[in-house]
């Protein structure tokens, strides 16, 4: 059996966008609606991604704003990015793209293993940014891109896997037909 990664993961957005739900219905199966958002969170989780196991360190960031200082433990050591924003918010989807920018400027690359999530999906009624959009801003970027919603556990569960297989492919671990020849 081959060694478990130790991969660590952090989580980030605008305050109230379902980051610690998210995080919370993939480590623990639940939905948790209210939860203290003035806190910073690690949680961890063993998940199996094609036959490779993966131990998660899950760091669920307090919500931040365009004006928050990006803070330095959120580049260290981070093998990846869940970028979340709400399906419902406009200030959260432009949050999301500030605190990309800030990111890129703190790790000092032009690309991290990023998939961005547009999460309430299930706010039919509410929502004000379209799918396309949000695409549309994953693809500028070179990230994956999914919508979500927290109180699906399937959707949750999708998230990290996809943040999983992002990050495999930065370490050129993929199948053959994924190759992409990148310049560094």
């Amino acid at each position: 059996m081959p060694q478990p990664k130790y991969r660590k993961i952090a989580v980030l957005g605008y305050r109230s966008v379902g980051k610690s739900s998210l995080t919370i219905q993939f480590v623990e199966g639940q939905f948790v609606d209210s939860y203290d958002p003035t806190i910073e969170n690690t949680f961890n989780k063993m998940v199996n991604v094609n036959g490779q196991d993966f131990n998660l360190q899950l760091v669920d960031t307090a919500g931040q704003d365009e004006y928050s200082i990006f803070p330095q433990s959120h580049s260290m050591d981070i093998h990846g990015y869940v970028l979340v924003y709400s399906v419902t918010s406009v200030k959260s989807f432009e949050v999301v793209q500030v605190l990309h920018d800030k990111l890129l400027d703190m790790v000092g690359k032009i690309q991290v293993p990023t998939v961005l999530v547009g999460n309430k999906k299930d706010l039919h009624m509410e929502r004000v940014i379209k799918p396309e959009e949000g695409k549309k801003l994953a693809d500028s970027w070179g990230a994956a891109f999914m919508e979500s919603s927290a109180k699906e556990n399937q959707t949750a569960v999708e998230v990290f896997k996809r943040i999983i297989l992002e990050m495999e492919k930065a370490d050129g671990n993929v199948p053959q037909e994924e190759k992409k020849c990148s310049v560094m």
